[in-house]
């Protein structure tokens, strides 16, 4: 599955009767299951709805557990794999400061797509880090693409005519992180627009913008720094203030279990 891009977790028996040992059970992540122990039934139940939960959470430990799938008997311990492809990153905006940004998730590990509708700027040859380029209009190619709990939404297009239409629709979605480039004017008059649509206060509150955090950036690697480093906090509980004189925790234990990439 990892070779595939494909989602699965692979629950191996590491300890526990000779018989048993090297067995394995196979989770992919619409919850099919391949594989099993050859031992008792419940054991291929329990184990397979355990793998869901550490696949859900990208997450690979061991389990213990009896040999007829409960927390009694003789205990078997198991190695649980998660192997998820990596989470994607979609940029619109073919601007000059996209092309930072995409490298920037590309070290991060994302999968990284750029989406403008202006074939002039959305080339292979103005972003040869992406993954993916994609000449569409961005609201057009939002529906159709493939977002989970993990994807960032960066817009930088800074134009009402794109932006409106594509935040109306990511502010609705289920994915990690939308951000928007503009000035704290754009902002507000992005805002007054997006609730002419219909974006109620909740919706808008899942808004980024102006996109990045506060570093003093002018460059485009600095502004793609701003962006990534406000992801990074986001999705790990941190608060972006510096550790100096803080007294907040250095690594956020609470944060998402996601991870980046494959997990080994």
């Amino acid at each position: 599955p990892a070779a595939t891009g494909e989602a699965a977790a692979v629950a191996r028996i590491v300890s526990g009767p000779a018989a048993l040992m090297g067995r394995a059970l196979l989770v992919r992540a619409d919850g099919s299951v391949a594989g099993g122990f050859g031992a008792h039934p419940e054991l291929d139940r329990t184990v397979a709805g355990e793998a869901r939960a550490y696949l859900d959470a990208g997450r690979t430990a061991t389990l213990e557990i009896g040999e007829q799938g409960s927390r009694c008997g003789a205990p078997l311990t198991l190695l649980v794999e998660s192997s998820v492809p990596a989470p994607r990153m979609i940029v619109f905006g073919a601007i000059d400061f996209a092309s930072a940004l995409v490298r920037m998730g590309k070290f991060l590990g994302y999968h990284v797509t750029v989406c403008d509708a202006r074939p002039v700027f959305a080339t292979a040859a103005r972003f040869p880090d992406a993954d993916e380029i994609v000449v569409e209009w961005p609201h057009k190619y939002l529906e159709r693409a493939d977002v989970d709990a993990r994807t960032v939404l960066c817009v930088l297009t800074h134009d009402a005519k794109f932006d409106v239409p594509l935040l109306q629709l990511a502010l609705r979605l289920p994915v990690a992180y939308v951000g928007a480039m503009g000035s704290r004017r754009t902002h507000l008059d992005r805002n007054t627009r997006l609730r002419e649509v219909g974006v109620n206060e909740l919706e808008l509150s899942r808004l980024r913008s102006p996109i990045g955090l506060d570093l003093g950036a002018r460059t485009p690697e600095e502004v793609a720094l701003s962006i990534a480093s406000e992801i990074v906090a986001h999705r790990r509980g941190g608060t972006g203030v510096s550790l100096t004189g803080a007294h907040t925790p250095i690594h956020h234990e609470g944060a998402s279990a996601s991870r980046i990439g494959s997990v080994a």
